[in-house]
């Protein structure tokens, strides 16, 4: 059995928000694969199906972003999901906008659902597929950016013209959590990172 989570926040106002891209890449993966959210356990928004022979549940956790520890852990226990077979999907600020990467394991990166996950399960041994938002840009005549500007960054929506690159990319990423489930950890990162 394999466990994928989306990361975002519940809400409308959230919907097309830069931090929602966890759950944006999850809808279209369950729209794929005709997997419905039609139930609620563990803090979550989950729906479940067979994908390759493989039993498959997809989790949006309803705790808001910096608390979706406490629903994945849950959510770990519930199904007694093996770390190797817990896939995390989440924006990413560090990489450029509509990049994918696959990898296990490591730090959070400083965002704060994978910190939180991290926290509550103990260990950082899940895998990850992180989709770039990019950074904002810092205003001219100041070399930094605020924490504030982070967060409201992430907590806007995307510009049009960054939207036309995330509905190109989206279905990519639909692709590599197919190949991760189908071929394994290494195929899924030598196709789509």
């Amino acid at each position: 059995m394999k466990l994928i989570v989306g990361l975002g926040n519940p809400g409308r106002g959230y919907a097309n928000n830069r931090h929602n891209a966890g759950f944006m890449c999850l809808n279209h993966f369950a729209r794929t694969q005709g997997i419905r959210f039609n139930k609620k356990q563990s803090g979550a928004r989950i729906g479940s199906g067979e994908i390759a022979g493989t039993i498959v549940v997809l989790a949006k956790p309803q705790t808001y972003m910096n608390l979706s520890g406490e629903s994945v852990s849950r959510l770990v226990r519930r199904f007694d999901i093996n770390l190797d077979d817990l896939v995390v999907i989440h924006d990413d600020l560090d990489l450029p906008l509509g990049k994918i990467r696959i990898r296990q394991g490591g730090g959070s990166g400083g965002h704060k659902g994978v910190e939180s996950i991290i926290s509550s399960l103990g260990s950082q041994d899940f895998v990850r597929l992180r989709l770039g938002i990019g950074r904002p840009m810092a205003i001219e005549g100041s070399g930094e950016i605020s924490d504030a500007d982070i967060i409201a960054y992430v907590l806007s929506d995307f510009t049009p013209d960054q939207k036309q690159i995330i509905a190109t990319v989206i279905p990519r990423v639909s692709e590599a959590i197919y190949c991760l489930l189908t071929q394994g950890l290494t195929a899924a990162r030598n196709q789509y990172n």
